[in-house]
């Protein structure tokens, strides 16, 4: 096992991935190509249907494609295939588009042609890498976030959407994705990561100069803050970007971020706020951040020496532990696993509730410890 995790949690581990098995197989068969985000009384609507490009739209489809690794079971398979040829309109249409390609192509064609080899899957793949470094702009050295009058605005999110760029990068023999890759890492280091672990959400520049201009609140309390799923996106980001370049100084940042967090989850309960910077009351928990950063956690422990692992790794553990004895439903007729994620501090309808990529970085983090995932990153 390559995180050295000791017989009582490899025990535990395998108890939540019998309920994970029974759960997302029947979730699979009552809901098949369809693309939750939040459900409604115990039921997945289909996102899709709605807004074809959210950002979110790929992960259950990267839940399907791990279980297929995992299990080797068709029905996974057949509905995450359903999933990335819904996509193909919204990479048609292409204006909708935003840095979010990544989440939304890795976990669809990517992966599907990571398992499968599939030539389709591939260059579905490649635009999506393609249309994703379009975005970037040289004089900022950034990867412009959202569409409209926002150009100028950079994201702590984007850095889980670089392995993309770094798949294309190997798969085109085109080094100009991965400088991209990096330089926008280069700028999250310079002006999102803080030197105490904690993040930005956002930065903003001046698209013309690159000149850096402000640091808005973005989707935690306020700016300066620390939205609690930006950092787990850097602790993963970090640890990923150092997986692809060898650059031990993103290792480094990552260590920094990942001590940041421990640290507030070990005051936590091992169970993240929203923001680790927001008021004492009221009390707004995101469980989604936690099971994130224990899948980023355990993606840093692959990259540190031995005598390092066990602070990454039983972090990890500790806080998969907490959602799963707190949070969780293994109900199989009823939507969802994980409840009260939080996507953002300042909106009721999403938060403290159930949301899809909760569920995919659970999934992720006990495949994770039984060995049994694969990198869709």
């Amino acid at each position: 096992m390559r995180y050295g995790i000791e017989k009582e949690t490899l025990n535990w581990a395998e108890s939540v991935w019998e309920k994970l098995e029974i759960k997302l197989e029947a979730e699979c068969r009552r809901l098949g190509s369809i693309m939750p985000y939040v459900p409604v009384d115990g039921r997945y609507e289909d996102m899709g249907k709605r807004e074809l490009a959210a950002w979110t739209n790929g992960f259950y489809s990267g839940m399907l494609w791990q279980m297929y690794h995992a299990t080797g079971k068709g029905c996974y398979k057949d509905a995450a295939t359903g999933i990335e040829e819904r996509l193909d309109e919204a990479l048609t249409s292409f204006t909708k588009l935003d840095h979010d390609v990544g989440f939304l192509w890795l976990h669809t064609a990517v992966a599907d042609y990571r398992l499968t080899g599939s030539k389709g899957s591939r260059a579905r793949g490649l635009h999506a890498a393609g249309i994703l470094a379009g975005r970037y702009n040289p004089k900022g050295r950034y990867i412009k976030a959202w569409n409209g009058e926002r150009a100028g605005v950079a994201i702590v999110d984007c850095l889980m959407n670089l392995p993309l760029l770094y798949w294309a990068a190997e798969e085109q023999h085109d080094s100009a994705y991965r400088q991209i890759a990096v330089n926008h890492t280069d700028t999250v280091l310079n002006y999102i990561l803080r030197p105490d672990g904690s993040c930005n959400h956002m930065v903003e520049f001046d698209p013309a100069t690159g000149e850096y201009l402000d640091n808005p609140g973005g989707q935690g309390y306020e700016s300066g803050s620390s939205w609690s799923r930006g950092q787990a996106w850097a602790i993963y980001g970090m640890s990923l970007a150092y997986r692809y370049t060898g650059n031990e100084v993103y290792l480094d940042a990552a260590k920094r971020v990942a001590h940041y967090v421990c640290a507030n989850l070990a005051i936590h309960d091992d169970i993240p706020l929203i923001d680790f910077r927001a008021p004492a009351q009221p009390v707004y928990y995101d469980t989604t951040a936690g099971v994130c950063a224990a899948c980023g956690l355990l993606e840093l422990s692959e990259h540190v020496r031995y005598l390092e692992k066990d602070l990454y790794v039983k972090s990890a553990v500790r806080c998969l532990k907490a959602v799963t004895d707190r949070f969780c439903q293994w109900n199989p007729d009823i939507d969802s696993v994980v409840s009260c994620g939080s996507a953002r501090y300042d909106r009721e309808s999403d938060r403290q509730v159930p949301i899809i990529y909760g569920d995919y970085f659970l999934t992720e983090g006990i495949l994770r410890l039984l060995d049994r995932d694969f990198l869709i990153w």
